[in-house]
């Protein structure tokens, strides 16, 4: 009312001529002035008070559904810092957030944009200097249970009657000798896989430094998918609660003290990889090029096979920057164009390269939310039961960080580098003449070998599990230094001194056992009755 007021006074205006009209014009347009900042700021206020009381709704409704967690949580014993960084993600999951990442935020990486390993040979010299500041720490808590093991993962045999944790700790010992420094080993364990592992490890004394030789990795609770409630499960409790995946190393690393330990006795970086592969060991010259660029943070990247399909990828941001993609974060109508190891071709070895006091600067300006991309892991509570309730499990990955620091960079890096044990056919490879050990403790593919990798399949019916693979190979596996690929398919016993040569598919169409003779070659496939 009071604008069309205003403007019916200017039109009446306009008609007069004279100074009675400059006048005029000139006191009504002052008022017009002085009046319409107060009419916006009112209306402007009606709004802003609205969003401020839709926020507060919002808010008290994120803090009601939140607070079952918080207990939840507290009554675990889970520090402060866990609950915030669960809550940071639980928001957005609440919010409708999913954590995916499209094509529409990112390009695939081209093979200038990152360096090669094969030419770092200058930086080995830098890396022989700075190697008595840097640790090695292992992700080891993965227990063994798609293998049906019960015990961490990393005490299955692997290789000449040595187990992972074996191999790994010959190989510090080794690191020690050659370089004349007391080079750390620290793994992070999970609950399940803590007191074996380090039990283990006794048989190491040597292996003690003035640096605790394990600290613990944390858990979320997995979150009903029907409300986003906490999942219940009292049938087994422990069901309750999920890993949550190897970014939490950041933060478990700051509540065990772990960071500031390392730092305080004047370690400046960390060398990460998994446990179970063999080939994530320290390189002189990776290192070397690492600091001497400065960089915050590295990862190891290695170019896709069709093996890879499923592995989380580097990308480079639109906006700038590196960033890594798993399959979890890719929106559904990509997951072609995700797997296609021509377009994205680069994928994550987990083998990751981190300046200690780049980490903690970077943890203290965030106020210890390091806002890693969310993974939302849609599962059953029950693994083990598929008609147990639906659940979202909150994830991070440990490379992902690539995208947190300034500066971050990833290299390319052979094949060798990347040598996981995910499934009893590659137990089975490693165990083969396809590789041997090196004094050194490293497994390198058997120089005597024309091939590449092998191709090994196996069926899950007789060979998914450690021990089944164990009996159905009671005298050691057959050769395979002259096998390309090899597919068993069926109930298939293998006596001694078996050789299996070229491209072998071995079938059984029955469930009743069969048995491949001592000192048989195998050229050709195998067809059994």
């Amino acid at each position: 009312m009071h604008l069309f007021a205003l403007h019916k006074g200017l039109s009446f205006i306009h008609k007069i001529r004279g100074p009675i009209k400059s006048f005029f014009h000139l006191f009504f347009c002052h008022c017009l002035l002085l009046i319409l900042p107060i009419i916006s700021y009112t209306f402007m206020g009606n709004v802003t008070g609205k969003r401020v009381m839709q926020a507060e709704a919002q808010e008290s409704k994120l803090k009601e559904k939140f607070l079952p967690f918080a207990k939840k949580m507290l009554d675990e014993g889970l520090p402060p810092l866990i609950i915030d960084t669960f809550k940071f993600y639980y928001e957005k999951l609440i919010k409708g957030e999913r954590g995916l990442i499209s094509r529409e935020d990112i390009v695939p990486i081209e093979k200038d944009d990152i360096a090669d390993m094969e030419m770092l040979d200058g930086y080995a010299k830098e890396g022989r200097l700075v190697i008595k500041k840097t640790a090695v720490i292992k992700l080891n808590g993965g227990l063994g249970t798609s293998m049906g093991l019960s015990k961490a993962k990393s005490l299955i045999e692997v290789k000449n009657g040595l187990n992972f944790l074996d191999i790994i700790a010959q190989q510090i010992l080794s690191y020690r000798e050659k370089y004349k420094a007391n080079i750390p080993l620290v793994l992070m364990n999970s609950f399940k896989t803590d007191k074996d592992s380090k039990k283990f490890l006794n048989r190491y004394p040597d292996l003690a430094t003035d640096i605790p030789l394990s600290f613990l990795q944390h858990k979320f609770p997995k979150v009903l998918k029907e409300n986003l409630s906490p999942g219940a499960w009292p049938i087994d409790p422990s069901c309750e609660w999920n890993p949550p995946g190897h970014g939490d190393i950041y933060f478990a690393l700051i509540t065990s003290g772990m960071l500031n330990t390392l730092i305080s006795k004047g370690y400046r970086y960390a060398f990460i990889s998994n446990s179970d592969n063999l080939g994530g060991i320290m390189d002189e010259a990776i290192l070397g090029y690492f600091v001497s660029h400065n960089f915050p943070f590295m990862i190891e990247v290695a170019e896709k096979t069709d093996a890879d399909i499923k592995g989380g990828h580097l990308a480079c941001l639109k906006s700038g920057g590196f960033i890594l993609r798993e399959i979890a974060q890719c929106p559904e109508e990509e997951i072609a164009e995700f797997q296609d190891i021509n377009v994205y071709r680069y994928f994550n070895t987990n083998n990751i390269w981190v300046n200690l006091l780049s980490l903690k600067k970077q943890l203290e300006k965030t106020n210890y939310i390091l806002e890693l991309p969310m993974i939302i892991n849609p599962k059953r509570i029950d693994p083990k039961d598929d008609s147990s309730p639906e659940v979202y499990q909150i994830e991070t990955a440990m490379g992902s960080a690539v995208s947190v620091f300034k500066k971050a960079t990833a290299i390319r890096v052979p094949r060798a580098r990347f040598s996981p044990i995910k499934k009893c056919q590659d137990l089975l490879a490693l165990w083969s003449d396809c590789y041997e050990m090196t004094k050194e403790r490293r497994i390198i593919q058997n120089p005597k070998r024309r091939f590449g990798t092998i191709k090994i399949d196996l069926d899950d019916r007789y060979y998914k599990k450690v021990d089944q693979l164990k009996e159905r190979f009671p005298h050691g596996t057959p050769s395979l230094i002259e096998c390309e690929s090899l597919r068993i398919k069926g109930n298939v016993y293998f006596d001694s001194g078996i050789v299996v040569k070229g491209d072998v598919n071995i079938i059984s169409p029955s469930s009743r056992k069969v048995f491949v003779p001592q000192g048989m070659v195998i050229s050709k496939d195998l067809i059994f009755d």
